[in-house]
């Protein structure tokens, strides 16, 4: 049998494959050459003037007019600005402007209680009545005093005329009076004081005295809350509290959709500790007491007059500084960036502020062009059936 050749490998001979090889190198040699060839023919070539090499650009429009390339094709919108309030966005709630616990000031038994909650009542009506017991009686005995001591100072002073009777003893006679007429308007006080009033219009909240029970000196008798005006509170940063005025007018709504209007009345000078927020007040006539004491308020105050246009929100885009804004065209057809800031923001689009009185907007395509690039504006009123980005 024939012994294994290990240098005949699938049936290829030594002689076979040198020959393979060397057909290699010699394909490989004539690549690289060509390859050398090329990159050398650039030591060749005259550059112009100047010595910088010049990328050969296609014109714009040629001196007929027509167009050397095509311009990349965007669809703009003419706009116009309005005049708006710029406003601040504010969430706050009501609160009533005062809530107070009507109290007794004398000591005795509840004898009537007429008012009711949720009553509205009138500066001066009737919450509570505590007995009077002896304190007529009281009354009448002081007036009685009163009716001697004024008998005797009338005596004395007669007798002062006829040189009967000192200075001095006129004098007390005269001390004798007062004394007498503040007592009898002491016990007078005592008297009315059995009648727990209303302090100022408004709505009783809560009773806490009823018939037969013993009032004694500052017992409350009834919570009464002032809801007109009504007070509604918010917070405002530090950014915004420097553009609010006292007497700005305020518009709103409750979550329930009730609308509300009301001005400025407060702008707090001391800032939360934790927050940093400023506390403002603004006052909300409610003289139909329609309006409830810690409702959600979504509010706008608003601020000076300035000129804006809407856009829908998609059209916002930022720069490559990261500042917000929208792309217009130009009178020259070249597409420019300006930077906006958002004044309103609602279910139609958004107002934006910052833009001159009249702009083109690119509301289609803005996405394949940059600031700068000359484009073919197509108005949105125009018939074509798409805009064409080449």
């Amino acid at each position: 049998m024939r012994e294994h050749d290990p240098t005949v490998f699938l049936g290829v001979t030594p002689i076979d494959r040198a020959v393979f090889m060397s057909k290699n190198v010699i394909s490989a040699s004539l690549v690289a050459g060509l390859l050398a060839l090329w990159l050398g023919s650039g030591l060749f070539i005259e550059t112009p003037e100047g010595g910088d090499v010049v990328l050969a650009v296609a014109p714009e429009r040629s001196q007929q007019g027509i167009s050397a390339e095509p311009l990349n094709r965007v669809r703009v919108v003419t706009a116009n600005a309005e005049f708006r309030n710029r406003s601040i966005v504010l969430r706050g709630r009501t609160d009533a402007k005062r809530v107070i616990d009507v109290t007794a000031e004398v000591a005795g038994q509840v004898v009537a209680q007429p008012a009711e909650r949720g009553m509205q009542v009138a500066k001066g009506d009737l919450l509570c009545e505590i007995a009077i017991d002896d304190r007529e009686i009281a009354v009448d005995e002081a007036r009685a005093g009163l009716e001697k001591a004024r008998i005797e100072h009338e005596g004395s002073l007669q007798l002062a005329d006829q040189g009967l009777l000192s200075e001095v003893a006129i004098a007390a006679s005269a001390s004798r009076q007062e004394t007498a007429k503040a007592h009898l308007r002491r016990q007078e006080l005592n008297l009315a004081r059995t009648r727990i009033t209303a302090p100022f219009d408004g709505v009783i909240e809560d009773l806490h005295l009823y018939v037969g029970d013993y009032a004694m000196p500052g017992a409350a008798c009834a919570t009464l809350i002032d809801l007109d005006p009504m007070l509604v509170t918010a917070q405002v940063t530090e950014e915004e509290v420097e553009s609010l005025k006292l007497g700005s007018a305020v518009i709103g709504s409750t979550r329930v959709g009730r609308e509300i209007e009301g001005t400025l009345s407060f702008v707090g000078k001391q800032s939360d500790s934790v927050t940093r927020t400023y506390a403002v007040e603004i006052t909300v006539d409610n003289s139909d007491y329609q309006l409830r004491s810690g409702l959600t308020v979504s509010l706008r105050v608003l601020l000076e007059e300035v000129a804006v246009h809407r856009v829908p929100p998609s059209l916002l885009t930022l720069n490559d500084n990261g500042e917000m804004g929208v792309r217009l065209v130009d009178e020259g057809d070249r597409v420019i960036f300006r930077t906006v800031s958002i004044i309103e923001d609602g279910p139609d689009g958004v107002w934006i502020a910052g833009l001159p009185l009249q702009i083109r907007l690119i509301t289609v395509g803005q996405e394949y062009v940059s600031v700068g690039a000359r484009v073919e504006p197509v108005l949105a009123d125009d018939k074509i059936s798409q805009v064409v980005i080449r």
